[in-house]
């Protein structure tokens, strides 16, 4: 039965939305199904090689279907004085595995540090996880764990829980770091990168989930997007007139916090830090005065460049953002994008909606379910070109 929905025909007419639901504000009006041999476990060799649907008319997902491309196609695809805007955030080893003092094995996941070696966290299990409570954590290339392994310790990491946070659930924790390191300079020794749940099978090594031109640590998971690119696709768009900026945005809970209520106006984003540098407001400016248009490369980059221009015009920003893009959103900086294919029921697949609309979106993703695209932080990807942009009424 998906598979019969998956063929459905771009051209068949849907049911009719009642006129008291409208789908576009509603949860269930994003969801789909997906067989789990799509969910991608690793990813493509070389980056570049990964698939590319492309959305290049305001018809397509109505009366076209999308066209096939591969990603290193992307330089014929784009035009000179484009500006591809990128996110260089990198991905810190933020899941470590710790124990109690009484023995009992605690994950932590940390999400962003509020000050300095403290952190916010996700604690599992959390719900008895006391203020005052202490985690003990030991390197990871030691060999055994032993009683040791529950005491302070010169080579050992200890985090104490100061607070709780009801937005998410989690707590923050501060950590007694040896030599009075930031925790950040040693998170290689106790912690490891952090893949997405739907990733079970995996032999991806820690790299192949950073984007080649990670910088910045402090995202706990990476802009999926822009790992698609090498040294060399990159090289090529230059020579081909494509420029490139960057923003920061650390990827933390609220990029993958879903959304769990029916009326997803009303679905509240955690908040995200983002850096839009001055130097990369200059350049949009001179490409749009131009004539070039604005390419944002992942869902990460259009909340960063749409949330610093919510005073109306682009500014650079930073700060944090807690802008949550959905049908309506009336944009003011991003023309076209490049974006994985996203979870059902997700705030990215909401926004990514509100460039070219719900039923064309989900008539698209059909497509690329029948055509056995791979889905989600290591599978394929979408352009949206800004001549396929629109929402069909």
């Amino acid at each position: 039965m998906e598979q019969q929905r998956a063929n459905t025909s771009l051209n068949e007419v849907s049911a009719p939305e009642t006129q008291d639901v409208n789908l576009d504000c509603s949860l269930a009006g994003y969801d789909y199904s997906l067989p789990n041999e799509l969910i991608a476990q690793n990813p493509v060799f070389p980056r570049d090689s990964s698939r590319l649907l492309v959305v290049n008319s305001p018809t397509t997902g109505i009366k076209t279907a999308p066209l096939h491309h591969i990603f290193r196609d992307l330089p014929d695809l784009l035009r000179a004085n484009d500006l591809l805007v990128i996110n260089d955030t990198k991905v810190i080893p933020a899941r470590l595995y710790g124990h109690k003092s009484t023995g009992a094995e605690i994950e932590v996941l940390l999400l962003e540090e509020r000050q300095y070696n403290c952190w916010l966290a996700l604690v599992k299990p959390g719900k008895r996880f006391k203020l005052g409570a202490k985690i003990f954590f030991a390197p990871r290339r030691l060999e055994a764990r032993t009683e040791q392994d529950c005491h302070p310790h010169p080579n050992r990491l200890t985090a104490t829980v100061v607070e709780t946070d009801t937005a998410t659930g989690g707590r923050l924790l501060h950590f007694d770091v040896p030599e009075g390191k930031p925790l950040v300079e040693v998170l290689d020794q106790f912690g490891e990168i952090p893949l997405p749940p739907y990733i079970t099978a995996s032999t991806a090594a820690d790299e192949q989930y950073q984007t080649v031109y990670a910088q910045k640590p402090g995202a706990i998971a990476a802009p999926t997007a822009g790992l698609h690119f090498t040294p060399e696709l990159l090289s090529k768009l230059c020579d081909g007139g494509v420029n490139q900026g960057f923003i920061t945005l650390h990827v933390g809970v609220g990029t993958f916090r879903p959304v769990e209520i029916e009326d997803v106006t009303n679905h509240q984003m955690h908040e995200e830090w983002i850096s839009v540098p001055p130097a990369t407001v200059e350049q949009i400016r001179a490409t749009k005065a131009a004539g070039g248009r604005i390419i944002a490369v992942g869902t990460t980059v259009v909340r960063a460049l749409e949330g610093a221009a919510q005073s109306g015009d682009l500014q650079a920003f930073c700060g944090k953002t807690d802008l949550f893009i959905h049908p309506g959103y009336q944009w003011r900086v991003i023309d076209g994008l490049i974006t994985n294919f996203h979870l059902p029921r997700s705030s990215l697949l909401m926004l990514v909606s509100a460039l070219i609309g719900r039923e064309r979106l989900l008539n698209i993703y059909r497509e690329a379910i029948a055509s056995k695209y791979r889905f989600y932080s290591f599978g394929d990807a979408m352009l949206i070109l800004p001549e396929g942009r629109g929402v069909i009424s």
